[in-house]
């Protein structure tokens, strides 16, 4: 394989040859498919569809987050991502932060849960010393617990108007770093919405904690190579090491390799990795839910 042809089967793979998505059932496919997607790019940039290519059918162009708001195609990526998530049909991290948020589908999400979400996730976090989460954190989750949903304006106003934006963002990002919350819905009025995980999809997490953290692992590194047709070690070091230690990614590698569930390819110059082409997709042994 060249590069020029990893390069086409991505762009056919992300839906930037003009076959965009524009309706829902369409971005349910497109992210079914891919398994992962940031609703913007990045930058620096990072080895991921973006909602808003498969929505524009392109890569030409497309607005990262600080030109976001004046662009009628991050607008309308914006629209169907809520939708996605109000329908459950995927879910968010704050991976890139809350203005990026990655998005995985429904059918990966609880192998994600598995190896970052909150082990114990009924109990309420506790500051301290030893805590990675803050007092206002706390207080956040307490209330989420207690009236959620709950938009951040609404929080505001419940916990002191003395409360920042930027306080109030970090807390959120503190709780949803462990999948504590998610963004359940947004509108223009309230903006973002939030609500416990266990509350809005108790099914996901009970799943996810039943799913060992090496077969979690595992399941999101296929599906990672999958979604980019081929992958070398440092690309699934920058996603991945999101999630784990680069060690534990390498040893993973080398598990699914001597499996022969994973496969070198030569493209180009490069030696990548790639699923086989006779390999079961990662959550099909599992689970049909999609």
């Amino acid at each position: 394989m060249t590069e020029q042809e990893l390069t086409d089967l991505r762009r056919e793979h992300w839906r930037l040859t003009g076959h965009p998505a524009r309706t829902l059932e369409d971005a349910r496919a497109f992210l079914a498919t891919c398994g992962f997607a940031t609703l913007l790019p990045e930058r620096p940039p990072v080895l991921l569809p973006t909602l808003v290519g498969a929505w524009a059918g392109s890569d030409d162009r497309l607005p990262t987050w600080r030109l976001a708001f004046d662009d009628a195609r991050a607008i309308a990526a914006t629209e169907l991502m809520v939708r996605l998530l109000r329908d459950r049909l995927a879910y968010e991290t704050n991976l890139f932060g809350e203005n990026n948020p990655l998005l995985v589908t429904a059918a990966v999400f609880p192998f994600l849960y598995a190896l970052i979400g909150e082990r114990n996730p009924r109990q309420a976090p506790e500051s301290g010393p030893r805590s990675k989460v803050s007092p206002l954190a706390c207080d956040t989750f307490a209330l989420i617990q207690r009236e959620g949903p709950v938009s951040k304006q609404r929080m505001r106003e419940r916990l002191g108007g003395s409360v920042s934006l930027p306080a109030l963002d970090k807390a959120l990002g503190e709780l949803s770093a462990t999948l504590r919350i998610t963004r359940v819905d947004y509108n223009a009025n309230d903006g973002s919405i939030w609500d416990m995980l266990t509350r809005c999809a108790p099914d996901v997490v009970h799943e996810g904690l039943s799913i060992s953290v090496g077969a979690a692992l595992s399941a999101l590194l296929s599906k990672y190579i999958a979604c980019v047709v081929a992958a070398d070690q440092a690309d699934l070091d920058k996603f991945l090491g999101h999630f784990t230690p680069r060690s534990r990614i390498k040893e993973a590698v080398t598990l699914l390799l001597n499996a022969r569930e994973l496969e070198f390819i030569r493209v180009g110059d490069r030696s990548l990795i790639q699923m086989p082409a006779d390999v079961v997709k990662p959550r099909e042994t599992l689970s049909r839910r999609s």
